[in-house]
C-alpha cells in the first residue's frame, strides 16, 4: 500500500507569494516558487491555506489552479480557526514567525500540529526579534526553523545562544532550550529554466547582441546600498572587454527604487565600463524574469550586503546553463562551487566589534534600515583582482563556459530542483509528526492551554477595572414596559451599538434570550446559559447578556457570588 505523502497547511498572504509587485523582493520570488513546486511535486490530494480573509483564500486557490492543482481539493481556514488544520499535521510559514504562531496555537492543544518556518532576510529588527522570541514562546520540539544556508544557520544559532545566555543570567536559571534548526536551500523549477536556443536568439536579437558577443548578466534588485554594489562588477566587465577584444555586454535585469538610484547605476556604468554595452531591462516584467537568462553567457552577482541570506538568482543562473561569478558571501557559498560551475570571489569585512556604532545608530532611529545595511556594506570589500581574473577567463574561454554550464545544470537538478526540496520538506514533516505523536500520548501536555500574557483576554488583564464581573448566580430579568418597536431599535437600529453583529455578536442569540426571559421572569445566569446553549457557561451567551444589559433590555441583579 502506497504511503500517503506528508502534507502541510500553507500560511498565505499575497505579499509573501505574489511576484506582480511594484517592489519585487527575493522572498516573494521564493514564496511563489515554493508554492508552484509544492503543488506540482508534493503528491497530496488537498491544498489548504490559513488566511486572514476569504479574499486571500481566493487568491491562494487561484494560484494553486494556475500551478496545476487539477482536481485536488483547495480549502482554507481563517487565522482564528487555526486548530482546524490539525489533521494535516504541519503549518508552513513563509518566514521565521514561529514564536507568534506558537502563542496562537497555545490557545488549544500544543501538540495538535507542528510549525515549520523558513528564513529569508534576517538582518532586520523584525526578523531578529521573531527568531529570538522563539526562546520564550511556547515553541515545542516538534517545531522547526529552516535556514536556507549554512552561514544563516550559524548566524541564527549565534543569536539564539547569545540571547539564551542573557536570559539564563537574568533569571539565574538554566539555558533555555533551543528550537530545532536545520538547513534546506531554496529551490527552482529546473525544467522551466533549461537552456533554450530559440529564446536565446530572440532575446539576443531583442537586445542587438551578436552571435560572438559575450554577455554578462546580473538579475535582481538594483540597489547599491541594499543588494550589491556594482563597482567591482563594472571594473571587471570593462577589463574583460579590454583584454579579450570581444564585444562585451552587461545586462542588469532588475528594478530601481527611485530615480536617484537609477541615475547612480547608469552614471557609474558610463564612468567605469565606458566600452561595454549596458542594458537595464525591467526585471519585474514576467517575460524578463523568465527569459533574460537565455540571452547571457556568464552570470555575475557580487553581493556584499547583510540582508542577503541565500541568493536565489545564482541557482536560477545555474539551471539556465550559465557559469557564475559570485562573491564568496553567505548563501552563495553553498551554491556555486569555486572552479567547478563558476568562481567565488573572496570578500572581507571588519572584525567583530567594529560595527557596534552602526547597530546603535539604527536602534536609536538615527539611521533607518536602508541606511543601516547600506553603511554596513560600505565596509565589505569584494576582491577586485579576483573578479577581473574570473571575468576575463570566462569571456575568453567558451569551452570553459560550456563545461561549467553542464556541471551547473547537473548540480541544480540533483540538489536545488523543487522536486528535491519538497521531498526534503516532507521528510522533515514526517519526522516532526513522529515527535508530536509521542507528545500526544502525554495527557498532561494535551490539557495545557498556553496564554500569551502580552495578548491576553482583556477581561482578565484588566479585571481590576470594573466594579464587578457577572457571576453564575446573578439573577437575570427582562425590563418591562419597552414595546417591540423600541426593542428592535435598540437591538438593530442604533448605530452606536449594532456594529458587532456578524462578528462578535449574534442577533439570533439576542432574540433567543429575550424570548426565554418572556416566559421565565427571573433566572440565574447559569440556568439561562444552560437553557439557551446547552453549555453551562459559554462565553458568547454570557457576553450577549451583558450586551442586552448595556442597551437596557435586561437587568442583571447580584445573586450568589459563584464565579463563572
Amino acid at each position: 500500500m502506497k504511503q500517503q505523502a506528508a502534507n502541510a497547511a500553507i500560511f498565505f498572504a499575497d505579499d509573501a507569494y505574489l511576484t506582480d509587485r511594484p517592489k519585487l523582493m527575493g522572498r516573494q520570488s521564493a514564496g511563489e516558487g515554493f508554492l508552484r513546486g509544492f503543488v506540482r511535486h508534493s503528491g497530496v490530494d488537498e491544498f489548504r491555506c490559513v488566511v486572514s480573509t476569504p479574499k486571500a483564500a481566493q487568491s491562494f486557490a487561484g494560484l494553486c489552479r494556475k500551478f496545476g492543482a487539477g482536481s485536488s481539493r483547495v480549502s482554507y481556514a481563517l487565522g482564528h480557526e487555526l486548530h482546524a488544520i490539525g489533521d494535516l499535521g504541519t503549518l508552513y510559514l513563509p518566514g521565521p514567525m514561529i514564536a507568534e504562531m506558537a502563542w496562537k496555537r497555545g490557545r488549544g492543544d500544543p501538540s495538535a500540529f507542528s510549525l515549520f518556518g523558513i528564513t529569508h532576510t534576517i538582518s532586520s529588527h523584525g526578523a531578529i526579534d521573531a527568531i529570538a522570541d522563539m526562546l520564550t514562546a511556547p515553541v515545542e520540539p516538534w517545531d522547526m526553523l529552516v535556514c536556507t544556508s549554512r552561514p544563516v544557520l550559524q548566524a541564527v544559532r549565534r543569536l539564539l545562544e547569545s540571547e539564551g545566555e542573557r536570559i539564563a543570567r537574568r533569571f539565574s536559571g538554566k539555558m533555555p532550550l533551543l528550537p530545532q534548526l536545520t538547513v534546506v536551500p531554496l529551490g527552482v523549477d529546473a525544467d522551466a529554466l533549461r537552456p533554450n536556443g530559440v529564446e536565446r536568439k530572440q532575446w539576443r536579437d531583442r537586445l542587438s547582441i551578436g552571435d560572438d558577443d559575450v554577455v554578462f548578466l546580473f538579475v535582481g534588485r538594483l540597489s547599491f546600498h541594499a543588494k550589491a554594489n556594482p563597482f567591482p562588477m563594472l571594473l571587471a566587465v570593462q577589463e574583460a572587454q579590454r583584454q579579450t577584444g570581444k564585444r562585451v555586454h552587461l545586462v542588469q535585469a532588475g528594478w530601481f527604487a527611485n530615480a536617484a538610484i537609477e541615475a547612480a547605476f547608469r552614471d557609474s556604468a558610463a564612468a567605469l565600463c565606458p566600452d561595454v554595452l549596458c542594458h537595464f531591462p525591467d526585471g519585474r516584467e514576467s517575460d524578463v524574469r523568465r527569459g533574460i537568462w537565455h540571452a547571457a553567457d556568464i552570470f555575475i552577482s557580487l553581493s556584499d550586503n547583510i540582508q542577503e541570506t541565500f541568493g536565489l538568482t545564482p541557482i536560477e543562473a545555474m539551471a539556465s546553463g550559465l557559469p557564475s561569478i559570485v562573491s564568496d558571501w553567505d548563501g552563495y557559498r553553498d551554491t556555486v562551487r569555486d572552479g567547478v560551475d563558476g568562481f567565488r570571489v573572496p570578500t572581507r569585512t571588519p572584525p567583530p566589534g567594529f560595527g557596534t556604532d552602526l547597530a546603535v545608530r539604527h536602534e536609536e532611529g538615527i539611521d533607518n534600515y536602508d541606511k543601516y545595511i547600506g553603511y554596513g556594506s560600505l565596509f565589505v570589500s569584494v576582491d577586485i583582482d579576483a573578479t577581473v581574473k574570473a571575468a576575463v577567463l570566462l569571456a575568453r574561454d567558451k569551452d570553459l563556459r560550456t563545461r561549467m554550464a553542464g556541471r551547473a545544470i547537473e548540480r541544480v537538478r540533483s540538489d536545488f530542483d523543487w522536486a528535491v526540496i519538497v521531498r526534503q520538506y516532507q521528510e522533515l514533516w514526517t519526522q516532526m509528526r513522529q515527535k508530536r505523536g509521542s507528545a500526544r500520548s502525554n495527557q498532561a501536555i494535551r490539557n495545557v492551554s498556553i496564554v500569551n500574557p502580552r495578548r491576553a483576554d482583556p477581561y482578565w488583564l484588566f479585571s481590576e477595572y470594573p466594579t464587578c464581573a457577572v457571576s453564575a448566580g446573578d439573577i437575570v430579568s427582562k425590563v418591562e414596559g419597552i414595546d417591540e418597536q423600541e426593542t428592535q431599535f435598540r437591538l438593530r437600529g442604533c448605530s452606536v451599538t449594532n456594529f458587532g453583529y456578524g462578528s462578535v455578536l449574534s442577533a439570533e442569540a439576542c432574540d433567543a434570550i429575550l424570548r426565554f426571559l418572556t416566559s421565565n421572569k427571573a433566572v440565574s445566569v447559569s440556568d439561562l446559559a444552560g437553557a439557551i446553549s446547552e453549555n453551562t457557561y459559554p462565553a458568547a451567551t454570557v457576553r450577549t447578556l451583558l450586551f442586552l444589559e448595556k442597551i437596557g433590555l435586561i437587568r442583571i441583579a447580584p445573586g450568589n457570588t459563584a464565579s463563572i
